[in-house]
């Protein structure tokens, strides 16, 4: 009941007059250290001033009843009231532990029962726990029992074999379910292990192994790996590798054999030429109680070994050409060898693909060295040509010779000037042979081919030439002013520079230079009207009587 809720009238109920209950002071005592309840002394009622939870009072008692005594004076009395208690569905079922684990062994057979811890539910009657559910299982199903006290146990039953390897762990969830309305619940985990059994035998990857293996390869080399797996688990999945009987004492001689790993590695010489195939039988046995094998067979297949490495020999070569050579043109003659037989002796050549150079065959292992694209030394000015020769055996054997191959400069490059045009303020007043501005070219060409020489392209100004006005260093292109510029008379000049290398034939470009000439306050100004001689004094005659805002002259002056 909710605090305030109205138990009972104890003044009807125990005969009293309600006016006299103040008079007489009415009280509850309680036999414990909680007040639960009070009394109303003006009506009488008795009513809930602290929850009830039956749960606490009396614990898993089927009944529970609250002492009180009443107590009044004038004259004293004490009344004893016993208050019951009826139970609400307020607490749902709960188990002592929520995840229970069970090993339960493969080889448990259909039947068999493990007892599940119970859940409690502190309610009573019909609120108690009612039944249990387990989650849908192909394995499990549960039972429920009801002991001598009434409490319901509940077994886990098994009703399909277990296989661990189809399925280690089974995850179900059980439920208690009391029989309150509306009903409550509680849950469970149960995680079952299955536990191994030793009953599955190991088993290769391959039953038949067949291995190549190179002549003279050296000792501790590994051939090859076997491996074996066992479906089952711990000391019944261990695997020891050995060789069987069907194994000949030679063949053991020369291959060893790694029991934990399975590796077989080199241990003799291995010769081509006196055996040419080994035929092993390798076992694999488990470390359960009683122990399991599993079997392949290898074949290992000898390979005769390719021991000599093609020759290349270079039998003329260019090493200096002109970066300007035509395509097609031939720059070295190539030979190739190798004294081995069959594919270990075939031989093929070849060049990096990224140079422009290319292979033709002229005769039986005669090669020209040919010049397949357009060159440019301003590009690359030096190859490292490398010429790779390999065999066709097993593994192939490779050889390399490397020419180095100069170019030689062409003048193919005109000069190039940073820009097409060039504008330069100049102040007016400017001191003759004053430093404008520095107009240098840049040509990538080599030696003479990059030698640069500044001109002025002549133009005549006013039967004046551009090279009386400017001068430009011949070297590196320093523009000079020549005489001083007067921004009253000329204004601006537009003029072409030349650069031009040295080589045969010479190659040039020009810019074109646009000079400004920049104003100075180098003037006085001057007045022309009204006219007069110098340091004369100007009169204006006026009328007499005129008026506000009358003309009386016009004053005009100039500035060059």
């Amino acid at each position: 009941m909710e605090e305030g809720s109205v138990v009972a009238n104890v003044a009807a109920d125990l005969g009293l007059e309600v006016k006299t209950l103040s008079e007489r002071k009415m009280r509850l005592d309680f036999s414990g250290n909680k007040k639960y309840l009070d009394v109303n002394i003006k009506t009488g009622d008795l009513y809930v001033v602290e929850r009830l939870d039956r749960e606490y009072l009396c614990l898993a008692r089927s009944s529970c009843f609250l002492k009180i005594d009443v107590v009044v004076d004038k004259p004293l009395r004490i009344f004893n009231i016993e208050l019951g208690i009826t139970d609400i569905n307020d607490n749902a079922p709960h188990f002592r532990r929520d995840r229970i684990e069970l090993d339960i062994s493969e080889t448990a057979l259909v039947g068999e029962r493990f007892t599940l811890s119970n859940a409690v539910d502190p309610d009573v009657g019909s609120n108690s726990i009612k039944t249990y559910h387990l989650s849908e299982s192909e394995h499990f199903n549960t039972e429920i029992v009801t002991g001598s006290d009434g409490h319901m146990y509940v077994d886990l039953v098994l009703k399909k074999a277990l296989d661990r390897e189809e399925e280690a762990v089974h995850n179900l969830i059980l439920t208690a379910v009391d029989g309150g309305v509306p009903a409550r619940s509680g849950t469970a985990s149960i995680i079952v292990h299955v536990l191994d059994v030793n009953d599955n035998a190991p088993r290769f990857e391959q039953e038949i192994y067949s291995v190549n293996l190179t002549e003279n390869s050296p000792i501790g080399s590994l051939v090859i790996q076997v491996n074996a797996t066992d479906l089952d688990q711990g000391p019944n999945a261990d695997l020891l590798y050995s060789f069987t009987l069907y194994t000949s004492e030679r063949t053991q001689e020369l291959f060893a054999l790694d029991s934990v790993t399975g590796q077989i590695r080199i241990k003799g010489a291995i010769d081509f030429e006196e055996v040419k195939s080994y035929e092993m039988h390798v076992q694999a046995t488990d470390k359960g109680l009683n122990s399991l094998t599993g079997q392949c067979k290898i074949v290992i297949s000898l390979l005769d070994i390719n021991d000599n490495y093609p020759e290349i020999t270079i039998k003329s070569f260019s090493s200096a050409v002109k970066e300007n050579v035509t395509v097609g043109t031939v720059i070295a003659v190539i030979t190739t060898d190798d004294r081995d037989s069959g594919a270990n002796g075939e031989v093929d050549i070849h060049l990096p693909e990224t140079l422009p150079f290319t292979l033709k065959k002229s005769s039986e292992n005669y090669y020209e060295l040919v010049i397949s694209q357009p060159l440019d030394r301003e590009k690359v000015a030096q190859y490292d040509i490398t010429i790779t020769v390999r065999d066709k055996g097993f593994p192939p054997l490779s050889e390399n010779e490397t020419i180095t191959l100069e170019l030689l400069d062409v003048n193919d490059n005109a000069p190039q000037f940073p820009q097409s045009f060039y504008t330069i303020p100049v102040l007016e007043n400017n001191a003759p042979g004053s430093l404008l501005s520095s107009l240098s070219a840049f040509d990538p060409d080599l030696h003479e081919n990059q030698y640069l020489v500044y001109f002025i392209i002549e133009k005549e100004i006013v039967n004046t030439s551009m090279s009386m006005l400017f001068s430009i260093n011949p070297e590196n292109g320093d523009l000079y002013a020549l005489k001083t510029f007067d921004y009253e008379r000329e204004k601006e000049f537009l003029f072409h520079i030349e650069a031009r290398d040295s080589g045969v034939p010479p190659l040039s470009s020009n810019v074109t230079v646009h000079i400004i000439i920049m104003d100075q306050n180098d003037n006085t100004p001057v007045i022309v009207s009204p006219w007069r001689s110098h340091g004369s004094v100007v009169e204006e005659v006026i009328p007499r009587s005129i008026d506000k805002g009358h003309l009386v002259a016009k004053v005009i002056a100039i500035d060059g």
